[in-house]
């Protein structure tokens, strides 16, 4: 996962690798619609801890994941020394028609950029390559975001909506930028996907995890204080069955260059 935005490399891969493996599982579905093909070559945009990297390497192609995140760059470097890793932002690649298809799981909606993502893509892919990606649609995570900038917003801390950290577009906005950029748009989708988290402080570590930016300037303990007035405000809606539960809306998109 890209960090996208983010000034600072704040990602813990060992959190991530350890409570939110989901997106990485959830991965393996998109990998079916990319359907690689042996001896491929195929960048793994917003790579993270490397493990989707791992997959398709397994599938005959030749991976380089990239990601922005140094921790997750190194943490996947360590993981699988076999394969390539290499820190780069997704709007500034630097590479040249290099690629048959260009792979992104659960990296896009943190890029605030999404013109200039999209055009970097293109230039990354040969004629004829595809780019493939999953990422946050519009509605994604709201009840989440919502409640959040309600509670800071009662903590006497009024949030600034453009320091909001993604990036939610609707499938006709995102689809219209594909085409823009020169992508002819074969495959586009918008689903809800309510998403289990893990244990019973899923919801809080998701929050560290995801949504630290919501809480930049805010001391921990009142941080920490906030939190826990949202997991009590939001635990009758995504508390289920002894598990946390995300509300994840989700695009899929498939572009030929």
């Amino acid at each position: 996962m890209d960090s996208g935005s983010r000034t600072k490399d704040m990602w813990d891969a060992n959190l991530y690798d350890g409570n939110h493996s989901f997106v990485s599982q959830y991965g393996t579905g998109l990998i079916e619609l990319l359907s690689p093909k042996k001896g491929e070559k195929i960048l793994d945009l917003g790579c993270g801890t490397g493990d989707l990297a791992k997959n398709l390497a397994g599938l005959g192609a030749d991976v380089v994941g990239v990601d922005k995140s140094e921790n997750m760059v190194f943490q996947a470097q360590n993981k699988y020394p076999e394969l390539s890793f290499v820190v780069q932002d997704v709007t500034q690649l630097s590479f040249q028609e290099d690629f048959d298809a260009v792979f992104s799981n659960a990296t896009l909606h943190w890029v605030k950029q999404p013109e200039k993502a999209l055009k970097s893509i293109f230039t990354c892919l040969k004629k004829g390559g595809r780019f493939v990606a999953e990422f946050g649609g519009k509605g994604n995570v709201q009840l989440i975001t919502d409640e959040i900038i309600h509670q800071l917003g009662k903590a006497g801390f009024l949030f600034d909506r453009d320091a909001f950290p993604w990036y939610y577009p609707s499938i006709g906005e995102y689809s219209n930028l594909m085409e823009k950029i020169g992508f002819r748009v074969t495959f586009a989708q918008h689903f809800d996907r309510p998403t289990q988290l893990v244990g019973d402080d899923g919801l809080k570590n998701w929050i560290h995890m995801f949504a630290s930016d919501f809480f930049e300037g805010v001391s921990e303990d009142v941080r920490d204080s906030i939190i826990s007035s949202v997991e009590n405000e939001l635990k009758d809606t995504l508390y289920k069955n002894g598990h946390w539960y995300a509300d994840y809306k989700r695009i899929r998109v498939i572009g030929i260059k």
